[in-house]
């Protein structure tokens, strides 16, 4: 794994509100070059402007790269696409459409990174998909999700990540652009020290979960966890069970909505032997969470893509950005605290345990179907 990097800006950027005018406002000022991955791309409200920004920037010059997942992006009308591409977009697809319930080892890995890079000077890594915040069933409340917008050194190695996919995807040299380094933003605040990390089906099959591990591992006062689905396997869950059993506070903001009732189930299975350990469970009800954070003793973070389930720890493509430092930390807690304290409900041992038989008895049965589809799409399921 790569070491981090010193001096790097990173601002955290909470829910589409945030993160789509900073997004916008990069990709109106580009130059150069523009390359934007998403799982998801809807022609939504706020899809409309993303995809309009992207289109000013292609026709005053700028080299703009959309790639989008085949399967996230299934729906995405060929019209909306031919417009992109009319405008100057180049536009890919990662991976073909598939069916949801295929078992063949190749379809189900794809590409679930939320990465834009911009000129080489400034970046874009989290959680959030190119659709609108209240693009959501039977509420009226935000996605909650996280981003940041990272620049500094570690642009250089999230550049050379997102030429080197466009041009394993589309078999042809992109142009050669001598990108001025002084282009990097000086800043007066506190930089921080960072690291990109990927996940792929090649060289950085454990990445990121090996860096929540070690973090996990080291922590000594807290850990805290908001993840959307929540499906981890053994060696994840002893490092949190070991964690508990040295007196460090274990805490998981999980989703109470359902939006995959399969993943749901699932994670629900691990309910009791996480609260017998000591670990606090919290389900945030008040919208649709979908963030892939956490916060460790109140000095180490971790913003991206990746859910800690076997699609993503095993399957996908994810991006991730892990930080060291004190304030970072402290203001993505804080928020997590709120979302806590406003929207969550705390699961108690005793009412799981006494209460939920049926939901219990059921999570178990669809517990034990994701883990054979795993391994009959040959993945380990000692995982």
């Amino acid at each position: 794994m790569k070491p981090f990097l010193a001096g790097n800006q990173i601002h955290l950027l909470r829910n589409g509100g945030e993160y789509f005018p900073a997004l916008i406002m990069a990709i109106d000022n580009a130059k150069h070059e523009i390359y934007l991955q998403t799982y998801i791309f809807e022609p939504d409200i706020t899809g409309i402007k993303v995809g309009a920004a992207l289109k000013n920037a292609a026709q005053r010059g700028v080299n703009v790269y959309l790639l989008c997942d085949g399967f996230g992006c299934k729906d995405l009308a060929k019209a909306y696409v031919d417009e992109l591409k009319v405008a100057g977009v180049e536009v890919l697809f990662y991976g073909p459409k598939i069916s949801p319930l295929t078992l063949n080892r190749g379809r189900l890995q794809r590409m679930h990174c939320k990465l834009t890079v911009i000129d080489g000077c400034v970046g874009f890594v989290g959680g959030i998909n190119i659709i609108d915040d209240f693009d959501t069933p039977f509420t009226r409340s935000p996605r909650v999700d996280y981003a940041v917008k990272v620049q500094g050194p570690i642009l250089t190695g999230m550049r050379s990540n997102v030429r080197l996919l466009w041009q394993k995807l589309c078999l042809k040299p992109l142009p050669v652009l001598a990108l001025n380094k002084n282009n990097i933003a000086k800043t007066q605040s506190k930089l921080m020290r960072a690291r990109f990390l990927v996940r792929d089906n090649l060289w950085h099959r454990r990445t990121i979960e090996n860096a929540y591990l070690a973090a996990i591992k080291s922590a000594q006062v807290e850990i805290v966890i908001a993840n959307a689905y929540f499906l981890p396997g053994l060696k994840f869950r002893h490092a949190l069970r070991d964690a508990a059993a040295r007196g460090v506070s274990v805490k998981l903001l999980l989703q109470a909505r359902v939006e995959y009732i399969l993943l749901d189930l699932a994670s629900h299975a691990l309910y009791s032997s996480l609260l017998r350990q000591g670990i606090e469970i919290f389900e945030y009800h008040k919208g649709f969470m979908h963030s892939k954070v956490a916060v460790i003793d109140n000095k180490w973070a971790m913003v991206g893509s990746s859910n800690i389930d076997p699609f993503s720890l095993l399957m996908s493509r994810e991006a991730n950005i892990e930080i060291e430092d004190v304030a970072f930390a402290k203001e993505l807690r804080q928020d997590l605290q709120q979302s806590i304290e406003y929207g969550a409900n705390i699961v108690s041992t005793d009412d799981w345990e006494n209460n939920h038989l049926t939901k219990r008895f059921f999570s178990w049965l669809v517990y034990g179907l994701v883990r054979l589809m795993i391994g009959l799409a040959g993945y380990s399921n000692s995982h």
